[in-house]
């Protein structure tokens, strides 16, 4: 377990899969937690159930943003953890893609992470620092023929990392920003996936070295171990939860 004793968090998109498994997580290792979602009812649910405080949160609208860290600060004192995990798919190919999909995938994505990471900043400065976690996918380096808006905001949250983690060392704060790089999991978005396209979540599980998919408390733990104090020294870098899908070469 991480040590994360009088830290202060918020994650998004609390209401299921990798957020509602991270917000178990750290305030298992000791942290106070603000979960934030879109889903009034299954956010305050998971809240409720694993002792964290909710928001309701779209984090696509920036103008809130500021908000959702005055309310960490207010109830907890401080902010230390930001987790921008909230996402969405569009499952639309280049081919059949439509503008109001692309934006809102992007606003939520990418925007909504820059967003996340802009507004925490001057609070973890306040706090003597922090750590930012944003969630990618393993599609940010293997992107999907099939969901070009997903996969080009995911790959653009893994570049935002790198300049959120690299400008924060040179104005000498003491706030790391690094990448989870989960492969396919058991998720929410998987399963709505799976009701369009029988026998791909078969398919995906496959496509690890492992054969199976992800347990969301696996990127869980990933997620914990950045947010701890434990790798003072981690910044910019991609942890990979994959399963071993991205280490093997796709015809074996």
């Amino acid at each position: 377990m991480a040590d994360l004793s009088g830290k202060v968090a918020i994650v998004t998109g609390c209401a299921s899969g990798i957020g509602a498994a991270t917000v178990r997580r750290l305030v298992a290792d000791g942290a106070q937690v603000l979960g934030t979602d879109i889903d009034a009812q299954g956010g305050k649910a998971l809240c409720d159930e694993a002792g964290a405080h909710f928001a309701v949160q779209d984090v696509s609208d920036r103008a809130l943003w500021p908000d959702i860290v005055a309310r960490a600060v207010s109830a907890f004192g401080q902010l230390d953890i930001l987790v921008n995990n909230a996402g969405m798919v569009s499952q639309q190919s280049i081919g059949d893609v439509e503008d109001d999909i692309w934006d809102r995938v992007l606003a939520v994505n990418l925007t909504g992470t820059m967003a996340g990471c802009r507004a925490a900043i001057p609070a973890m400065k306040e706090s003597g620092g922090g750590s930012i976690i944003n969630i990618a996918s393993t599609t940010a380096m293997a992107p999907l023929p099939t969901d070009v808006g997903y996969s080009a905001s995911k790959g653009a949250v893994r570049v935002l990392s790198k300049s959120v983690a690299t400008w924060c060392a040179q104005q000498g704060l003491n706030i790391r920003c690094n990448t989870v790089i989960p492969g396919a999991t058991e998720t929410g978005i998987l399963n709505k996936a799976e009701e369009a396209a029988p026998g791909l979540k078969a398919a995906v599980a496959a496509t690890s070295p492992m054969n199976r998919l992800a347990h969301p408390a696996e990127t869980a733990a990933a997620i914990a171990f950045l947010a701890s104090d434990d790798c003072p020294f981690m910044t910019g870098a991609e942890m990979l939860v994959d399963g071993g899908a991205l280490s093997i070469h796709p015809g074996f």
